[in-house]
């Protein structure tokens, strides 16, 4: 299944059901009007909803109309819990709790309100779990993935300011279930190319299966150690790392200034997307 919220002037949006080509879309309000909702409730709402998706994409449905990307908010546009790092490491993977009160949409625009800030975007895949117990092994934690997304972490690397140098974070237009991934989900891993464009020049371009050295598995039994992990909460691979874009561990592309442009997408092997686009400006502030 595929899922994303649409704007609807609440703070968590309004769930809808998106096919599998990203055309076409369905509000699923008489089993479910937000997508935690579905989380908390999985093993008897996802069954529902995934009779409707199926009739969705079988192009069944009166009710369907065409989806709209840049109607999007974030698939959770905030989380109990947003943790990030350690999936392309070679470190023990430790994700870093990280601001989850308010996301990014895919097309949102990002205000910089300091040109020397330092500002840097991030390409990144994360997850969402279900309820994950405390001490959760590595294995266990794979069986409750729900959810796969595409991540954009803004930082700001040069602020002289106390405190956290995170700015935010953007994610994909759609949510998607590790089965619609097929052969490329495998072993907590999503073996696809992941591409990274700023101001339409190529950037970045990884391999997030072969490159991930702790799979997401490892990453959310790492934050399960000492605490149990609620519905919900979202895990983030941390920085796909990409030899076009990365020397020496460091990145070779200039920090950010306004009227830049960023793109970050992945396509399936059939050349479809598998999560939309997150494409985001920078502008001054007005």
């Amino acid at each position: 299944m595929k899922f994303a919220s649409y704007q609807d002037a609440s703070r968590d949006g309004q769930l809808v059901i998106v096919s599998r080509d990203l055309t076409q879309a369905v509000y699923p309000t008489h089993i479910a009007n937000r997508l935690q909702q579905v989380l908390d409730d999985w093993n008897y709402l996802s069954p529902q909803l995934q009779d409707l998706s199926d009739l969705l994409n079988a192009g069944r449905l009166r009710n369907a109309f065409a989806f709209n990307p840049a109607q999007c908010l974030a698939p959770l546009p905030r989380a109990y819990q947003w943790a990030r790092g350690g999936g392309f490491t070679s470190d023990a993977p430790l994700p870093a709790q990280t601001s989850s009160d308010s996301f990014f949409g895919a097309q949102d625009i990002f205000v910089c309100a300091d040109a020397n800030a330092g500002l840097d975007f991030s390409a990144e895949l994360a997850v969402a779990t279900s309820d994950i117990p405390q001490g959760c092994s590595p294995e266990k934690a794979i069986e409750g993935i729900r959810l796969v997304l595409l991540a954009n972490h803004w930082s700001l690397h040069s602020l002289k300011s106390p405190g956290p140098k995170d700015a935010g974070t953007a994610f994909g237009p759609v949510a998607v279930t590790p089965d619609e991934l097929g052969e490329s989900w495998s072993q907590g891993r999503v073996h696809l190319t992941l591409q990274s464009t700023l101001n339409g020049r190529k950037v970045g371009l990884s391999d997030t299966g072969e490159d991930m050295t702790h799979h997401f598995g490892e990453l959310i039994a790492a934050l399960a150690n000492s605490r149990k992990l609620s519905a919900g909460t979202l895990v983030g691979s941390g920085t796909v790392r990409s030899h076009g874009v990365e020397k020496d561990g460091n990145a070779v592309t200039d920090f950010l200034q306004t009227s830049n442009a960023v793109r970050i997408e992945m396509k399936g092997r059939d050349g479809l997307s598998v999560f939309g686009a997150i494409a985001q400006d920078v502008t001054k502030p007005v």
